[in-house]
C-alpha cells in the first residue's frame, strides 16, 4: 500500500504506526466508495403573490396557500435531497431523504408525534421522505420502499416544480400525502406497472399509530392491528397507438385511520395524462374522492389539465376543478386551537380555474405567472373578511389572485 508523504513522516517520529494508518486509509477507501454514488440536490421556492379586493381573513382552502402569503413576497420552501439510488444490479440499495425548511414544512405537518406539541407546532422543519429503497429479482423486480414516503394518489406532486401550476389544487388538497410504512412497486411490462403498501396511518404524522399515542383533535384510537392500505396500477399506451403513445390511466385507493377526523377513511383517485395528435399539447384529467367513515356528507373533486409548450422556453398551462365539500364529513374547515370547528374555509360547492405562463430564461430556474380565480358556485360569502376580527365573516363569492413562483433546482 502506498503512503503520502505526511503519513511516512508521521510514522518515522513515532506518532503513527503504518499499521495503524493502512487501516484508517483503508476505512476512508471503504466510506469514499458508499458515498461515490450519492447525489445531492434539490430547490429553492419562493414567490410573490397579490389577493385582489381587501381582506384576506379567509382565502380558498388549498394546501400551501392562504392568508400567510397574500399581499406580499414568500419563501415558500427550501428542499434538500441526499439520495443514492437504486442501480441496475439484481439486489440493489439505496436511500433517500427528503428535508423542507421554511414555512411550508409547517403544513407538511409530518413532525413526529413526540418531536410535536399539537395543532400549533410549527418549527419551519420536516422531513419530507425519508426511506431504504431495496430490489430483489423476482420476475422484472420488485422495488421497496421502507420509511416515510410520498403517498401514491394524484396528478400533483408535493413538489411546487414538478406541476404544471404553481398552486395546488382542490383534489391535491383532500389527497393522503406522507406514510410510515412499506411500500412495493412491480412493473408487469411496458404497459402495467403496479404498487402496493402498508402503513401506520393515512399520515402524515411520522411513526404516528391508528391506536395512539397521535394528535387526533378528537382523542380517538383504533385496535393495535389497525393498519393502512394502500394500492395503485398504471396502464402506459404502447407505440403502437400512435399519437397516444405514452399516455397513462391511472387508479388507486388508501385507506385507513385518519387523523383528521379521528376514525377511517377511504381515499380513491382516477386520473389520466393524455397526449394529442397536436405538437406540444398534453390534456390530463384527475378525479378526488374522499370516505370519511361513520360521517355523513360528501367530499370529492373533478379537475381537468392543458398543458402546451408554444417555443423552447415558453409553456402554457389551464386547469379547472370542481369541489363538492358539505356535511360533516367536511374537509375545508376552520378550527380553534383546541381542535373545535369554528367555521367553514370553502363552500360547499367551488369552482377554481387556474392559468400559468412559465418562461425558462435562467438556467436551472422555473419562473412562472399565475393567475387564479375562485367561484362559490353555492351562494355563499365565504372568503374575504378582516383579519382583526376573530369574528369576521367572508363578504366575498368570488376571488382573484395573481402569483409569480421563482424557483432555482440544484
Amino acid at each position: 500500500m502506498k503512503f503520502n508523504k505526511w503519513t511516512l513522516s508521521l510514522a518515522a517520529i513515532g506518532v503513527v504506526s503504518l499499521a495503524s494508518a493502512a487501516k484508517a486509509e483503508e476505512k476512508a477507501s471503504t466510506v469514499m466508495t458508499a458515498l461515490s454514488s450519492t447525489t445531492i440536490s434539490g430547490y429553492v421556492d419562493t414567490s410573490a403573490q397579490w389577493n385582489f379586493g381587501t381582506g384576506n381573513a379567509r382565502l380558498p382552502a388549498y394546501k400551501f396557500g392562504g392568508a400567510s402569503k397574500a399581499d406580499g413576497f414568500n419563501l415558500n420552501v427550501v428542499q434538500l435531497r441526499i439520495e443514492k439510488p437504486l442501480d441496475e444490479s439484481e439486489w440493489a440499495a439505496g436511500y433517500r431523504v427528503d428535508v423542507w425548511a421554511g414555512p411550508d414544512a409547517n403544513v407538511l405537518g409530518t413532525q413526529s408525534v413526540f418531536g410535536s406539541s399539537g395543532l400549533t407546532d410549527l418549527s419551519d422543519f420536516a422531513v419530507r421522505q425519508a426511506y431504504v429503497a431495496l430490489r430483489m429479482p423476482f420476475g422484472n423486480g420488485i422495488d421497496w420502499k421502507i420509511g416515510v414516503f410520498d403517498s401514491i394518489l394524484g396528478y400533483e406532486s408535493v413538489e411546487s416544480g414538478n406541476n404544471p401550476n404553481y398552486t395546488r389544487s382542490y383534489g391535491h388538497s383532500i389527497e393522503p400525502q406522507t406514510h410510515t410504512g412499506l411500500l412495493a412497486s412491480y412493473r408487469f411490462n411496458d404497459m402495467i406497472s403496479a404498487s402496493a403498501g402498508v402503513a401506520n396511518t393515512v399520515g402524515p404524522i411520522i411513526n404516528e399509530r391508528a391506536q395512539g399515542p397521535n394528535n387526533a383533535v378528537f382523542g380517538a384510537t383504533k385496535a393495535e392491528s389497525y393498519k393502512t392500505y394502500m394500492a395503485s396500477v398504471a396502464i402506459t399506451a404502447p407505440e403502437s397507438l400512435g399519437f397516444l403513445s405514452g399516455s397513462t390511466l391511472y387508479g388507486g385507493f388508501v385507506n385507513g385511520f385518519s387523523d383528521t377526523y379521528g376514525e377511517g377513511q377511504t381515499s380513491y383517485y382516477a386520473g389520466s395524462t393524455i397526449a394529442t395528435p397536436v405538437t406540444g399539447l398534453r390534456l390530463g384529467a384527475a378525479f378526488d374522492y374522499l370516505d370519511a367513515h361513520n360521517t355523513t356528507g360528501e367530499t370529492w373533486s373533478a379537475g381537468g389539465y392543458a398543458s402546451f409548450q408554444a417555443t423552447e422556453k415558453l409553456s402554457l398551462h389551464l386547469r379547472g376543478e370542481y369541489l363538492r365539500d358539505r356535511g360533516d364529513q367536511k374537509f375545508f374547515i376552520l378550527r380553534d386551537d383546541s381542535g373545535a370547528v369554528v367555521g367553514s374555509s370553502n363552500p360547499d360547492r367551488a369552482l377554481g380555474v387556474t392559468a400559468t405562463a412559465q418562461y425558462d430564461l435562467w438556467k436551472n430556474v422555473i419562473s412562472r405567472l399565475e393567475l387564479r380565480w375562485d367561484h362559490s358556485l353555492s351562494g355563499e360569502k365565504t372568503w374575504g373578511g378582516s383579519t382583526t376580527d376573530e369574528e369576521s365573516t367572508g363578504t366575498r363569492r368570488n376571488e382573484w389572485m395573481l402569483a409569480a413562483n421563482v424557483i432555482y433546482k440544484f
